[in-house]
């Protein structure tokens, strides 16, 4: 069983991580949004505090909600967003094709 002090210093781990983490990826969506656009780099860093102090009050995980928050605000802003290299993880061309044999039970017949 845990004692409050235990619980306590839990939370203090995972507060110390998570800002790490919130840290990290701003550098990266600066990273980013300066890359798409070198002149607006003031902006950007307004964007990213002001979807920082949003995010930690929408969650204790902040950094899940950051991207899309800070997407949509550049958006808001008439910008397009920064294309991460994690865009593309999901997309189609990232699998391999795999041919449907003939007489495989799933093979479909259209």
């Amino acid at each position: 069983m845990q004692t409050d002090q235990q619980l306590e210093e839990n939370a203090v781990v995972l507060q110390t991580l998570t800002t790490g983490a919130v840290s990290g990826l701003k550098n990266r969506l600066q990273r980013n949004y300066e890359q798409a656009y070198p002149g607006l780099g003031n902006v950007i860093r307004i964007v990213l505090d002001e979807e920082e102090e949003r995010a930690w009050d929408l969650s204790s995980f902040p950094h899940l909600l950051l991207p899309d928050l800070v997407e949509a605000h550049i958006e808001r802003l008439g910008l397009q967003p920064a294309h991460t290299r994690y865009n593309d993880l999901l997309a189609p061309g990232a699998f391999i094709e795999i041919e449907s044999d003939p007489l495989s039970p799933a093979y479909v017949d259209s």
